[in-house]
């Protein structure tokens, strides 16, 4: 490698190392060979790092083969719910007025699960810099016929290809964006031959700029190779771009009106922050009425401290309810809470989580990413992923039926109910979180409680249940009796 220098190296709007990803992986994108993605990922950043603009950009992932873009682009980063992009990147666009707001969206996202808010945000011309990315196909998911395939085209879906009377014809986004008076500049164009990867670089800087110069939405629509997606090697991709899509797709430029339009500016908000907050925040009117105390601060220390805890699992074990449960438990206390869940976006095999984070004070942050008080784990893998996020002091609440503990710190206690055992011989893996929830009662009366105070824990945990499950009366008793068995049923491991 001594004989070897680097003439040019990645681009400065990329992490210097994708630490995120697994380390023998840390200098490589996930896309598959010939994918588009990183060529356009690489014309983002160099415009990010050139224009200087790291600091004030927010970089919004699809939910798709993009998903990840977070992982490479060294900028703010968010993921949205599937095609709600278009709403997250208006509220930043408008709180943030000197940010930089690039909605990266590909043809299922933006043409198909979420136009409608799309359309409506360039109607309102919203100072946003769109990038979409039109490859004909879903290309996540399997091979599916999207809003942009075009007609006789095979997909997964349309195995004999896409029936113009059956299925409709491609969507002609640019065009239909072009057509309404409010977006600044429009253009379509290509990563198929060279020339064209340059055409689609100056496209995407001159919306940028626009963004910057804050002159409303910019648009533009990139068609991108998918070989792995539509089966075809580099030859037929590069075919199929510069000589199919092209004709339902043609390249060019729409519109360009932004030096004719001045700044965007919105109207600045005048409301009552006790009003809002308030409506926000509203006080639990029933706790004087219930029998039980009206908080903990009089019994024991640990509950004037803030208390973050993590609830992992998978898609179907009750993940996030249980979360909710114990968000409500906070509640009833009259604890300042959030609940945030996280939806993996993996195909397979992801994990589910939730932050809930308790406390006295004002919380500054739902995010628990690291020094959680206790990780509430569901299967191994939520186990190994989050338990390097454990302080040295943390407790781990585990399902002992289907998790094996690795060794864990000298201060570190965990308890474990062989939640998904139990719950079968109940009737129902749906109660696996109750008896999660009893083992979290054991916990407490065995570490922090005296017996009163364990017997008010108790009753703040059914509470909740009946709370959270009010609108299925039906399944209230057999949660409540699965609680109560898991407080039997837990150990402690260490």
């Amino acid at each position: 490698m001594k004989n070897f220098r680097i003439i040019k190296d990645r681009p400065a709007g990329f992490f210097a190392e994708f630490d995120k990803r697994p380390k023998t992986l840390r200098h490589n994108m996930h896309y598959c060979p010939g994918c588009g993605h990183g060529v356009l990922h690489k014309i983002v950043a160099e415009a990010i790092a050139e224009f200087g603009i790291k600091d004030r950009t927010t970089f919004i992932s699809p939910v798709g083969c993009a998903v990840f873009g977070y992982y490479y682009m060294d900028c703010f980063g968010i993921s949205t719910p599937h095609g709600r992009a278009p709403a997250v990147a208006t509220g930043l666009s408008r709180a943030h007025k000197d940010g930089v707001v690039i909605s990266y969206q590909g043809d299922g996202d933006l043409a198909a699960i979420g136009f409608n808010e799309f359309i409506h945000t360039v109607n309102r011309g919203e100072n946003i810099c769109y990038i979409f990315v039109n490859n004909a196909i879903y290309g996540m998911t399997g091979g599916q016929m999207a809003p942009t395939t075009l007609v006789g085209q095979r997909t997964s879906t349309t195995p004999n290809g896409r029936d113009a009377v059956e299925d409709g014809i491609p969507f002609r986004i640019a065009e239909i964006v072009a057509s309404q008076p409010n977006p600044v500049y429009v253009e379509r164009v290509s990563l198929g031959a060279p020339k064209e990867i340059m055409k689609a670089r100056a496209a995407i800087r001159k919306a940028i700029k626009n963004t910057m110069e804050r002159k409303g939405l910019s648009f533009v629509e990139v068609l991108s190779p998918c070989p792995i997606g539509l089966k075809k090697d580099a030859a037929g991709i590069t075919k199929f771009l510069d000589e199919e899509m092209t004709k339902i797709f043609p390249l060019g430029k729409f519109k360009d009106v932004a030096a004719e339009r001045a700044p965007v500016e919105h109207r600045v908000p005048v409301y009552d922050k006790d009003k809002v907050r308030a409506a926000l925040f509203p006080q639990a009117d029933d706790i004087s009425q219930s029998s039980l105390r009206a908080d903990f601060r009089n019994t024991s220390p640990i509950f004037d401290k803030e208390r973050r805890i993590k609830v992992a699992g998978s898609g179907g074990q009750g993940v996030l309810s249980l979360a909710y449960i114990i968000a409500h438990m906070g509640r009833l206390r009259n604890f300042n809470v959030t609940y945030l869940p996280t939806y993996g976006p993996e195909m397979r095999g992801g994990t589910a989580d939730c932050s809930v984070v308790a406390s006295r004070r004002e919380i500054a942050s739902p995010v628990v990413d690291s020094n959680a008080n206790m990780l509430v784990a569901l299967n191994q893998p939520s186990l190994d992923k989050y338990l390097p996020q454990l302080k040295p002091t943390g407790i781990i609440v585990y399902d002992s039926s289907s998790i094996t503990l690795p060794p864990i710190g000298r201060t570190q206690v965990a308890y474990g109910v062989p939640a998904a055992q139990v719950a079968v011989e109940l009737g129902s893996t749906r109660y696996g979180n109750s008896l999660i929830l009893g083992a979290i009662a054991r916990m407490m009366e065995e570490l922090f409680l005296t017996p009163e105070d364990a017997a008010d824990f108790s009753a703040v945990v059914e509470a909740a249940i009946r709370e959270c499950f009010a609108d299925k009366p039906k399944i209230i008793p057999p949660n409540l009796e699965a609680f109560r068995l898991g407080k039997e049923k837990s150990f402690r491991a260490k």
